[in-house]
């Protein structure tokens, strides 16, 4: 490869050079949404990367955009077979060089690393940064936060621990329900980096004790659990969950207080809370046997069942069902048309619907937490979830 030529290219001239054959180098104006990667990457997940690239603020040299370039044409037309460009054809030939190397690897393959890169690269320049209602910035570690054609969008964004929730993503849930409420938007949707929705608690966050012991660790839990379900009891817009795959736990169980669920085809439903020596909590204990009855929301519940997305759509728990490669652009051209009513109708609808209710659900989830600082303290409890990390441990 010339790499002496192309180095001596500026970097941002690489870049619209290589744009007249590879378009999605070009860099866009308005602010996009993104999302992280796990193995499997989905179109919607390349596509989301492709305009990713052009959010970068750092040039990430002429070394990466070749191996962007090589993995774009590998995922998007396979195998290099193209002749080779001339001798002085020294920017054309170093980008077929590269793609060239690429050799047998599958278009999928290419594709999930084409997004793993840009994920890396989006992750290098820190935290996503929100505007607060006073026009202030948030940084937030673990969530991306945008709002965007009326939609405020709170994105979970561990990708690479399956979105799993730690104490500090608690907080920051809380903290984005919070400027989601008090913006601008018409509506506020839920949905997770990568190809899970949530995997549900980071079970991590039970080995780090403090010096008060377990009882001091059930109770600071409890407390913010009470005020991590509180925050969706109290939102005062219409919050939609968009379920972009597995669900587990948590993120499962408050799904009951959402105002519409929407899931991708590939997406399952999993509370497991018997199985680790819990209980139910996001108010199931209530919402579910409502929304499915009690008899199938005891199997759901109690012992454990794994829902796919179809048998949630007929057990009520989600609005609707699409396909997996169409998903994410349905759901968006659904939701910007969503976004366009009044919103103070749907805001005022909303708590018309939902506000009888508000003294219940908050009773239920005091009563739910109660019982689950009770668990976290069992004997049983912690014998589960020791059994769990044992298990872990063997894969």
């Amino acid at each position: 490869m010339a790499s002496g030529v192309i180095k001596a290219l500026s970097p941002w001239r690489f870049v619209r050079f290589t744009s007249t054959l590879c378009p999605h180098f070009r860099i866009p104006a308005v602010q996009l949404h993104t999302t992280g990667t796990l193995m499997g990457a989905s179109v919607e997940d390349f596509n989301r990367a492709k305009d990713q690239l052009g959010t970068l603020k750092t040039d990430p040299g002429n070394e990466v955009k070749l191996k962007i370039y090589a993995l774009f044409k590998q995922a998007t037309q396979g195998q290099c077979n193209t002749p080779k460009p001339g001798m002085m054809d020294f920017v054309n030939k170093a980008k077929w060089e590269a793609w060239k190397s690429l050799g047998s690897v599958s278009q999928e393959e290419a594709r999930q690393k084409y997004v793993d890169l840009i994920s890396s690269l989006v992750a290098a320049e820190g935290p996503a940064v929100a505007a607060s209602p006073t026009g202030s910035a948030k940084a937030f570690e673990s969530l991306i936060f945008t709002t965007e054609d009326g939609i405020t969008t709170i994105r979970l964004n561990r990708p690479q621990k399956k979105n799993a929730i730690t104490v500090k993503m608690y907080e920051e849930l809380i903290e984005a329900l919070d400027l989601a409420g008090k913006d601008k938007s018409v509506l506020t949707v839920l949905t997770g980096s990568g190809d899970y929705y949530c995997s549900g608690n980071d079970l991590n966050n039970f080995t780090n004790v403090p010096e008060g012991g377990a009882e001091k660790m059930a109770k600071d839990s409890g407390d913010l659990l009470r005020r991590f379900v509180a925050a969706y009891i109290d939102f005062p817009k219409p919050l939609i969950a968009v379920v972009n795959g597995p669900a587990v736990g948590i993120s499962v169980t408050v799904l009951g207080l959402f105002d519409a669920v929407y899931a991708t085809e590939r997406a399952t439903f999993h509370t497991p809370f018997t199985q680790l020596g819990q209980s139910p909590e996001g108010c199931s204990s209530y919402t579910f046997p409502k929304i499915m009855s009690p008899a199938k929301a005891n199997e759901v519940l109690l012992f454990n069942k794994k829902l796919t997305a179809t048998q949630a759509y007929k057990l009520g728990l989600v609005t609707e069902v699409f396909p997996d490669n169409t998903f994410q652009s349905e759901i968006w051209t659904r939701l910007k048309a969503y976004a366009k009513l009044p919103p103070n109708s749907l805001a005022l609808s909303k708590q018309l619907i939902r506000g009888i209710e508000k003294e219940k659900l908050h009773a239920v989830n005091v009563a739910e937490v109660e019982r689950l600082t009770e668990r976290w303290t069992s004997d049983e409890c912690m014998q589960a979830i020791v059994n769990f990390f044992q298990a872990k441990s063997k894969l």
